[in-house]
């Protein structure tokens, strides 16, 4: 008997609700060419559905774990774009990511001109966001755009009763993780260069947050 290779696509039950009103933001937003850094990248499912979409743009995946970087990889094989580019391992965190000491081939005609970030500033460390704040500092040029989406507490106060309870879900998992400020998002952002323009109203509570690069 043959063994089939093993599907390792892996799959987010909230993508399927967020990835069309998610589009939509970045067809407005991003820049019309040059490419699209995702970081936390997860499941690989939006870079697979975003990508052809997006085009001429290039999109880079990037995740720090290895178990979703085979995921992204399957979903790349998987939809056969040659917009979307092999995944980098990398960890906001890090003082200085990989794509900066090592930048992609594929790069050198297509630099960066925008970073995304889905559903990550709640499910990780608040050093996670500054790290990603700091690096949209140093890579994007002027005019460059950073897209964050997920839930967000404003004024001090949850949106809704399920974001206070998924909070509290979280933090009970991981002290370091939680639903952060708006504020507090935005001015680390301000802190480091990126001005807040916009935000919008999502599914399930969530809201998206349009940052350009300010002109040095």
């Amino acid at each position: 008997m043959i063994e089939q290779p093993r599907d390792r696509r892996q799959f987010a039950a909230a993508t399927q609700r967020n990835r069309e009103p998610i589009l939509q933001v970045l067809q407005r937003v991003l820049p019309p060419k040059g490419t699209v850094l995702e970081l936390a990248s997860g499941t690989g499912e939006h870079g697979a559905f975003f990508a052809p979409q997006l085009a001429p743009r290039f999109w880079l995946p990037s995740d720090p774990n290895p178990l979703a970087l085979e995921s992204i990889e399957a979903w790349r094989q998987d939809v056969g774009c040659d917009r979307l580019l092999p995944s980098l391992q990398l960890d906001a965190r890090e003082p200085q990511w990989t794509v900066e000491r090592t930048p992609p081939p594929e790069l050198q005609d297509q630099p960066i001109r925008a970073l995304v970030c889905i559903n990550m500033i709640h499910i990780a460390p608040w050093e996670a966001c500054l790290g990603l704040l700091a690096g949209a500092e140093r890579l994007l040029p002027s005019g460059g755009v950073l897209y964050l989406y997920g839930p967000y507490k404003e004024k001090g106060r949850h949106t809704s009763p399920s974001n206070q309870g998924f909070d509290l879900m979280l933090r009970d998992r991981d002290s370091s993780w939680g639903v952060r400020d708006v504020e507090a998002v935005v001015a680390a952002a301000e802190g480091r260069g990126l001005r807040f323009q916009e935000m919008l109203e999502m599914p399930a509570n969530n809201r998206s947050l349009v940052f350009g690069r300010r002109r040095q």
